[in-house]
């Protein structure tokens, strides 16, 4: 969805990285130079290249949660899950159950004076961030909440009018009743069936 509004908002050159298939599909069918993390011994110079050497103006960390991609991060989340709440908030502070992977390329990547919008999610606290670097490069870091309310009336018109200029009518790739949802989310985390987006309704 990220791809579809940079396509929307008039970006000349949007490039996507991610490493599953069907993902990597749906952004090349709109026009995204669609990149497969698989395939690239050096993903950074790769996008440098495709960018003159300057890199991207903008880049957006969209990866979620990295856990379930991480066995020890999944490993140390499982252990988390377990204590009392006090020393549960104390072990995800300390573990720093996170990858980094995602954030640190965006860092490398970005042009100088760039901007990052980290809309994933990172739960741990121990890892350091490269502050040096992004003092020298001069980055803007954007993250938070999403700001529903302040963006409804812009929001609004993509999505009710006509024309439908994000894809959204047809953005799920399954459609399942609300009691089924548990498997399509389970089928989503382990890749399965090509699952990539789920609407789950109640049926009434």
């Amino acid at each position: 969805m990220c791809t579809r509004v940079a396509r929307l908002r008039g970006a000349e050159l949007v490039i996507g990285v991610d490493l599953v298939p069907e993902r990597l599909e749906r952004a090349r069918r709109n026009d995204v130079e669609a990149l497969d993390l698989t395939e690239h011994d050096d993903i950074a110079a790769t996008i440098r290249e495709l960018t003159g050497g300057r890199g991207p103006d903008s880049v957006i960390d969209a990866v979620g949660m990295e856990a379930h991609g991480s066995p020890g991060g999944k490993l140390a989340q499982q252990m988390a899950a377990l204590l009392p709440d006090g020393a549960q908030a104390r072990l995800m502070e300390k573990a720093g159950v996170d990858r980094l992977a995602a954030l640190h390329l965006a860092i490398d990547i970005v042009r100088r004076g760039g901007t990052i919008s980290l809309a994933g999610v990172y739960g741990g606290m121990a890892d350091p961030l490269p502050m040096m670097v992004l003092f020298d490069k001069q980055i803007q870091l954007r993250m938070g909440q999403a700001n529903v309310r302040r963006w409804v009336d812009d929001i609004m018109p993509l999505l009710s009018g006509d024309g439908d200029p994000l894809g959204v009518d047809h953005f799920a790739t399954h459609r399942v009743p609300l009691d089924e949802a548990p498997q399509a989310y389970a089928n989503f985390q382990q890749k399965k069936d090509g699952t990539v987006k789920v609407s789950a309704q109640a049926l009434t």
